[in-house]
């Protein structure tokens, strides 16, 4: 580890975790109870779904059960990015009709207002700055992938999206070699950790029951069971995102798919003054291994990207640590990115994993003859789509219930999506690493010939995985 990573803080969760406390333990499940509705995970799809059910339908007993505490997973270690982006977007457009995915589009798009809205109505102070995202394009390749993007995204309905020149970039934000970018302000950071721990606190103020330090192990129609007792329900909604691959019979339902992060030391005034960013926007790049960053409420830079990608088994970490290669490969980008920053610390890293099924379709699902439901595979993408999903999940509840009729939001096209399950390994992974080892090779192609066009092999890599 180079003089920039060392001594960084590795693990231990995540830094918001370090920056923010962890949460004062919940009592597990003392034994079998019943409830009305009991959902499984205590992220940020569970507790959104706990929440909207309870306040659409007060007199509902709902519970929470969270194998460590509230956050522990991808809510508790994300890159704070809340914005509109949906993983099977455009496959929902070729099974379902451009207008369909035009509506799912636009879904998105005031689901980043929504989350704005009732974390200011609760009082959840989660440091939420609404900046848009900035994506942008430092090669000639991912010039014409930005463009081809950003027609894309006015083709869904996103007339408000801006596309820049490399004058324009740099007007927000300096990076270095930027020949262009693409802004929509559909988009804010936030600190992860604070919005977790203030909407378990709104769960629970409403009446919802929740209990941390409670594995679930098994699911099935009507039960969620656990080494403490089971609990009874007519609908058992799952979750549990990059950790489904835990739950009995659920190992290939969706991969946990690794994603690592560091955050520097504090930036002085002169070195923000050197590479702008004075408007909050979400950071990332056109890249086929692509990076995430924001500028933190307290002045530091916080980017992540994929690092060691897969565990083989669909094994999970326990705390965050992260390979020493991964942290280099980050602070490598951090440079590339913005050179005058090369003398600045790394002073946290970690890792978590998020949900990929197998076509990288997101997907909300309520089977009416089980009142088994799940929703996740956000692939990335979940701060903000778990807020759909979890209101989304409440509708399919009443209407099945019989206390609502359809809504807007169960005629999306991503409602009720099956997709069939990850091969058994080794192949699964041999084909992750295979398809990130491949777009690595493509990023560097691109940096060292710029004059070529964009990969063929990443483009092949994107077919045999499903990604498009």
């Amino acid at each position: 580890m180079n003089s920039a990573a060392s001594g960084a803080v590795n693990g231990g969760i995540s830094f918001w975790y370090a920056d923010d406390g962890l949460p004062a333990p919940r009592e597990p499940l003392a034994g079998d109870a019943t409830a009305d509705v009991v959902v499984v995970g205590g992220g940020y799809t569970g507790l959104w779904t706990a929440y909207y059910l309870k306040k659409a339908a007060p007199f509902l007993r709902i519970t929470v059960l969270e194998q460590k505490f509230c956050g522990y997973g991808a809510s508790g270690r994300n890159g704070g990015w809340l914005y509109n982006g949906i993983a099977g977007r455009d496959r929902y457009a070729r099974l379902h009709g451009h207008e369909a995915a035009v509506r799912l589009q636009k879904a998105m798009n005031e689901t980043v207002a929504e989350v704005v809205r009732t974390a200011e109505e609760e009082g959840i102070d989660a440091g939420i700055r609404v900046g848009g995202v900035l994506e942008v394009a430092y090669t000639p390749a991912q010039l014409a992938r930005l463009k081809a993007f950003h027609e894309l995204e006015l083709s869904y309905g996103e007339k408000d999206r801006e596309l820049y020149g490399a004058r324009e970039t740099a007007g927000r934000i300096r990076v270095a070699h930027a020949v262009g970018s693409s802004w929509t302000p559909h988009g804010a950071s936030l600190h992860p950790v604070k919005l977790v721990k203030g909407l378990a606190a709104a769960v629970e103020a409403l009446g919802v029951t929740v209990h941390e330090g409670t594995p679930v192990t098994e699911i099935r129609p009507q039960h969620a069971v656990t080494p403490y007792g089971t609990v009874r329900a007519p609908y058992v909604l799952r979750c549990t995102e990059g950790f489904t691959a835990s739950l009995k019979g659920q190992r290939r339902t969706w991969l946990p798919m690794n994603s690592s992060m560091v955050v520097t030391e504090p930036l002085t005034g002169a070195q923000w003054d050197g590479i702008g960013w004075q408007g909050c926007e979400a950071l990332g790049d056109m890249a086929h291994a692509y990076m995430y960053a924001q500028r933190t409420a307290d002045g530091r830079i916080a980017l992540g990207g994929r690092g060691v990608p897969y565990r083989f088994g669909s094994r999970t970490d326990n705390d965050g640590r992260t390979q020493a290669a991964t942290v280099e490969a980050l602070h490598e980008i951090l440079v590339r990115f913005f050179p005058s920053l090369a003398g600045v610390r790394v002073a946290h890293a970690w890792s978590g994993v998020l949900g990929v099924p197998r076509d990288w379709c997101a997907t909300v699902t309520l089977d009416r003859s089980t009142g088994l439901g799940w929703a996740g595979g956000y692939v990335g993408s979940g701060v903000a789509t778990a807020n759909l999903a979890a209101r989304t999940l409440r509708d399919l509840v009443q209407q099945d219930s019989g206390q609502a009729g359809g809504s807007e939001l169960t005629g999306l096209p991503w409602v009720n999506h099956r997709v069939r399950k990850w091969e058994p390994e080794p192949l699964r992974w041999l084909g992750v690493h295979g398809m990130y080892t491949t777009y690595r090779t493509a990023d560097r192609r691109e940096l060292t010939a710029p004059g070529v066009g964009s990969s063929r092999l990443a483009r092949l890599a994107d077919r045999v995985s499903g990604r498009h």
